[in-house]
């Protein structure tokens, strides 16, 4: 594994010690206040490519590909737990303490596990577009919770149907406004297709898809642990995403009174077309926070 300490990012693999290994993203230098950037589905750490960089300015950054996405291993089983601590390693091996943790759709499981299980290494979360109530389930997710419900053969096949080219495209364009979408390059959504087909890593999609039931049974041990840590929080999101419903953020801003919130004209990628906004926001947060955690 190569060290790095420059501003520019470097990707490095690391062996985990299941014996599978985990591929990342690093900018900044080590002395700085560390952020991990979690991606979701069915994106990878590419997604921060511009974001990474720019962060590096202010703070020590780590963007990994969870286990199954983009160039990492998949797992043996997998669960968000099992994500988590594939990625609590990562941290552990790089001596990580202190942290700022960006949750993002998929990242958001893993974050806030991370989160919760050194709830005084959190120097603030950063929130995109990522659930953590049910109050972010729109009228899309009924297919998902009944698989949830009933996991038969049938159920599965409509929770899962979305696994297509046509579907990771409307990840990225499904109810953004036309003039915003044009600026997503067609070639994003054929790249996350492209490594969603490499083996294993369909199999993943499905098993988290599975799993994500599990992580919202959850939801009231999250709710207790931002009731008492209030960690400081940012938070920038996409009013169109088609996946989280809007009263999502009223329900962050009621966990978290403190929060600084920023509603911005994207979708659910909000830095496909906002990246520059996003880091704005971002850096002034992390200089912030990490002054007051001094």
């Amino acid at each position: 594994m190569a060290e790095h300490n420059g501003d520019s990012a470097t990707r490095q693999r690391l062996r985990l010690s299941g014996g599978t290994e985990l591929s990342f993203i690093t900018a900044g230098h080590a002395s700085r206040p560390a952020v991990l950037l979690l991606h979701g589905t069915p994106n990878s750490a590419r997604m921060f490519q511009v974001v990474a960089p720019a962060l590096a300015q202010a703070a020590h950054v780590i963007a990994p590909d969870l286990p199954g996405h983009g160039e990492s291993d998949v797992l043996p089983a997998v669960t968000f737990p099992a994500i988590g601590q594939a990625i609590s390693e990562l941290l552990d091996r790089l001596a990580i303490g202190p942290r700022f943790v960006y949750l993002h759709d998929w990242g958001a499981p893993v974050g806030l596990q991370i989160a919760m299980q050194a709830p005084e290494r959190v120097l603030g979360l950063i929130v995109q577009n990522a659930n953590a109530h049910r109050t972010g389930w729109g009228p899309g997710w009924a297919a998902t919770q009944a698989y949830w419900s009933h996991p038969n053969p049938e159920n599965e096949a409509q929770a899962t149907a979305h696994l297509t080219l046509e579907g990771t495209r409307d990840t990225y364009i499904s109810g953004v406004p036309p003039d915003v979408a044009r600026r997503i390059p067609p070639e994003h959504w054929e790249e996350d297709w492209r490594v969603m087909n490499l083996p294993g890593h369909m199999d993943t999609q499905r098993a988290l898809i599975r799993d994500y039931g599990n992580y919202a049974a959850r939801f009231d041990a999250i709710a207790k642990y931002l009731e008492r840590w209030q960690p400081p929080a940012l938070m920038v999101w996409g009013r169109h995403d088609i996946y989280f419903d809007l009263a999502e953020v009223l329900s962050w801003m009621r966990a978290l009174p403190r929060m600084e919130a920023h509603i911005l004209d994207a979708g659910h990628l909000l830095l496909e077309t906002h990246a520059a906004a996003a880091v704005s926001l971002m850096l002034d947060f992390i200089r912030r926070a990490g002054r007051a955690d001094t």
